[in-house]
C-alpha cells in the first residue's frame, strides 16, 4: 500500500491530518513536522493500523 499523508483545511480554519498506508507509531512520526509546524493539536484517532507493529520488534525484561 501506498503511503500518504491527506490534510483537509476546513471552512472554519480546523486543519485535519490524516496518514494512510502506516503502520505502528510511524504515522506520528510522518506527520510531527506538520504537528510542529501547524501548532497545538487538538486530539487524536487512532485507526486499527496503529496497533500494528512497524516491523519494528521490542522487547522488555523486567527483574532479574
Amino acid at each position: 500500500m501506498q503511503k500518504e499523508i491527506i490534510i483537509t483545511v476546513k471552512p472554519e480554519g480546523e486543519i485535519e491530518i490524516e496518514a494512510v498506508g502506516f503502520k505502528g507509531n510511524a504515522c506520528e512520526k510522518a506527520t510531527k513536522a506538520i504537528e510542529d509546524a501547524i501548532g497545538q493539536v487538538k486530539g487524536r484517532k487512532r485507526k486499527p493500523e496503529y496497533h500494528f507493529a512497524s516491523g519494528v520488534t521490542q522487547q522488555q525484561r523486567i527483574g532479574s
